[in-house]
């Protein structure tokens, strides 16, 4: 929890390093950022517990805090926390005891801590509703009233490069299959529109890859980057693809999901409106159409950036192919076998 502060400062040293582990180690952004997080709670239950030193941590400790964790309540939500919310403890548990290990302090088992059951729920568009939210970019967004005192209406300009904007997002997170990451990440320069292409410089785990661009999507992009764009960078040097027209900086992940919740709205399609859909959603709609079109599971897993073929399995069941047509994975010999990691936003 960020509200927490530690007062042993060999723990705030602890949590840092074991941050800056992660980092060297090459995992994404988002678990350098939240695990520390999961793991200062375990440092701040020590402190309460009248445990000042990391070389008094038994496995006993670790077991005791997470059944407390159990009945902790939602502070946001209300209720207890979601099998997920536990999960993402339990792996940062098991990091950090493997960090611990690796560096030197303490020479610690890993706790007997069994993963909790969840229930995967995986949202995905339907080929119509995708139509519905480009439509809906073309819709006059509605107009802030005007307050004495207060910021003036938008010109009629910027709201097209919005819109313009809005249909480059669809592009690149349904249209490239992007995770959220990546999108917020992509440059103007990414964009190779000679060859068709968009160059993810900052896949998960820093893997790059090419990603192909329909001619549809190509023209969005097109025309928001030469047409549009320029009104919400102002005439600065702007590298960012998505730029905000408020500060005239990179939009960031939960900017562009405001964005899309907006259109949904906007399509005024009852259930459409009922689903609960972020960034990834778009990610998971374009593969199951892929694959519900016969693009074979080995493309769509390339497509995807995907590290196993297992992680893409998960659309057969979406897409309603039967099991008797499913494509097998484990006999393809170019790819290795790997470790399956949560395929992280």
């Amino acid at each position: 929890m960020k509200k927490l502060s530690l007062s042993n400062a060999s723990f705030r040293y602890i949590e840092q390093s074991f941050k800056e582990w992660l980092d060297i180690q090459g995992y994404a952004p988002v678990t350098v950022y939240n695990l520390p997080l999961h793991v200062r709670e375990l440092l701040y239950y020590l402190e309460k517990e009248g445990i000042n030193n990391i070389k008094e941590l038994g496995v006993n400790h670790l077991e005791t805090y997470y059944n407390k964790l159990k009945e902790r309540s939602n502070q946001r939500r209300g209720g207890g926390l979601s099998n997920g919310h536990l999960n993402k403890h339990i792996q940062a548990l098991r990091k950090f005891t493997q960090y611990l290990r690796q560096v030197g302090r303490l020479q610690i088992p890993d706790a007997r801590l069994r993963d909790e059951e969840t229930e995967s729920k995986i949202t995905y568009l339907t080929i119509d509703e995708i139509n519905l939210l480009f439509k809906a970019t073309y819709n006059p967004p509605e107009k802030p009233a005007h307050r004495k005192g207060g910021r003036p209406n938008i010109p009629e300009t910027i709201y097209e490069a919005i819109q313009a904007r809005d249909r480059a997002m669809l592009a690149v997170f349904y249209g490239c299959g992007l995770r959220r990451s990546e999108g917020v990440n992509l440059d103007v320069g990414d964009i190779s529109f000679d060859r068709s292409l968009l160059h993810v410089r900052k896949g998960k785990n820093y893997k790059e890859r090419l990603v192909p661009i329909s001619k549809t999507n190509l023209k969005y992009l097109q025309e928001y980057v030469y047409d549009h764009r320029p009104e919400l960078t102002r005439g600065s040097k702007k590298e960012a693809l998505f730029i905000s027209y408020q500060l005239g900086n990179r939009m960031q992940g939960q900017s562009l999901m405001v964005r899309l919740k907006v259109l949904q709205y906007q399509t005024g399609d009852m259930e459409l409106n009922e689903k609960e859909i972020g960034l990834h959603t778009l990610r998971h709609s374009i593969a199951t159409h892929l694959l519900q079109a016969g693009m074979k599971l080995e493309s769509i897993s390339r497509f995807l950036g995907h590290a196993s073929l297992e992680s893409t399995q998960i659309y057969t069941h979406l897409a309603g192919i039967p099991m008797e047509r499913e494509q097998p994975f484990n006999n393809i010999s170019k790819y290795d076998p790997v470790k399956l990691f949560e395929d992280e936003y």
